[in-house]
């Protein structure tokens, strides 16, 4: 027996990239470290399960030339659970070494106020992505 899902929940998020091989290697690499699995590939594009959800990554000659400004209208970011203190901590060292910057180096873990404990990282085509952790009792 199918179930609907609840109305309302989220069912999958397109992005498009500029480079397809480039964003692979940066957010495709941080989907697969969350638990998303890689469903399916075909040239210029890829898509990755959640737990419900699902992301795209796409490429391609529908995609407009110029680059992706998280600050302007539209996507700013894309926010994850990523576990605890120290599972950011480790990410967020894994992911410097895959194509990522640390935003708000300055007020890091703590860009999103005293009680919120998250990274703010950044690809090479400007995509935001925060890896919050869960919050300490």
């Amino acid at each position: 027996m199918n179930v609907a899902p609840p109305k309302g929940r989220l069912h999958h998020v397109e992005l498009w990239v500029p480079d397809h091989d480039r964003a692979q290697g940066t957010l495709g690499w941080l989907f697969g470290q969350l638990g998303y699995v890689r469903t399916d590939t075909w040239p210029g594009g890829s898509s990755w399960q959640g737990a419900g959800e699902y992301l795209v990554l796409e490429s391609g000659p529908d995609v407009l030339a110029g680059p992706h400004e998280r600050r302007r209208p539209g996507l700013n970011h894309l926010a994850f659970h990523a576990g605890t203190e120290d599972d950011v901590d480790a990410l967020t060292r894994d992911a410097l070494g895959h194509g990522f910057t640390l935003l708000f180096a300055d007020r890091h873990p703590h860009a999103g106020g005293p009680d919120h404990y998250a990274a703010y990282l950044e690809d090479a085509d400007g995509f935001e992505v925060e890896l919050g952790a869960v919050p300490r009792r």
